[in-house]
């Protein structure tokens, strides 16, 4: 899966912008690697939301145990990897129907969220029990919501592209093309939300996250510690 959103959605983080000064790399603009990830993949789709958002996904080499999923309902679009164990009991929290799967429920869970201010976002994402990761765009506000499980099963990636927009996936390679040393592994049981201004620890949420430069022959441009706590980033 991917999704990149422009300097006006989010703003890159600082870390991996200098990252990328110092150790300059071949980079591409979104729409180039936007346009790799279609054409490396058969099955893929992109969705185009407004002037400043990019989602793709395909089921091409997806895990039969993590799925990739898909959805939008009032202007809320959901990119989804993986299982959730609870899904059963999370379907009756938020009153849906026994065929919803994992991608509408984490989209009722974040209007749940939105709508029910200052309802804590740490919890509705400490509710989802299972492997995951996912990117929720809301369209109507403008806002970016994704977060990784807390063990890291599912692998997902931020990067910096050479016109600035902030990318998210699951490849690593996809995004070692476009985002040179601007690149870091999104650091599980964490997530990061436009609204309440970066990242977060949902185990930990008042804890301040900071990051790591990471040494030179590292792929990555830095690692995200969670103060108090070893560091979260998965590894490769």
């Amino acid at each position: 899966m991917l999704g990149v959103f422009s300097s006006s959605i989010v703003s890159p983080p600082e870390e991996l912008v200098a990252a990328g000064s110092r150790t300059p790399s071949p980079k591409m603009t979104a729409t180039a690697l936007l346009n790799r990830f279609v054409e490396s993949n058969a099955s893929a789709v992109s969705v185009q939301v407004g002037d400043h958002v990019q989602l793709a996904y395909t089921h091409h080499k997806e895990s039969p145990l993590l799925p990739r999923s898909f959805a939008v309902k009032d202007e809320v679009f959901c990119l989804f990897e993986g299982a959730l164990d609870n899904l059963g009991s999370l379907r009756q929290q938020y009153g849906l129907a026994k065929s919803a799967n994992e991608v509408i429920l984490v989209i009722e869970a974040y209007k749940a969220l939105r709508d029910r201010a200052p309802y804590p976002p740490n919890h509705v994402v400490g509710h989802l029990s299972g492997n995951f990761a996912f990117v929720v765009f809301d369209k109507s506000t403008s806002t970016l919501f994704v977060a990784s499980d807390q063990y890291g099963k599912v692998p997902l990636y931020w990067g910096i592209t050479a016109d600035g927009y902030v990318a998210f996936a699951d490849d690593a390679d996809l995004l070692k093309c476009a985002c040179g040393k601007s690149l870091a592994s999104f650091p599980q049981g964490c997530f990061f939300s436009t609204a309440v201004g970066g990242l977060r620890s949902y185990e930990n949420p008042k804890h301040k996250i900071t990051a790591v430069p990471a040494a030179e022959e590292e792929i990555w441009g830095a690692t995200f510690k969670v103060e108090g706590a070893s560091v979260v980033a998965a590894t490769e």
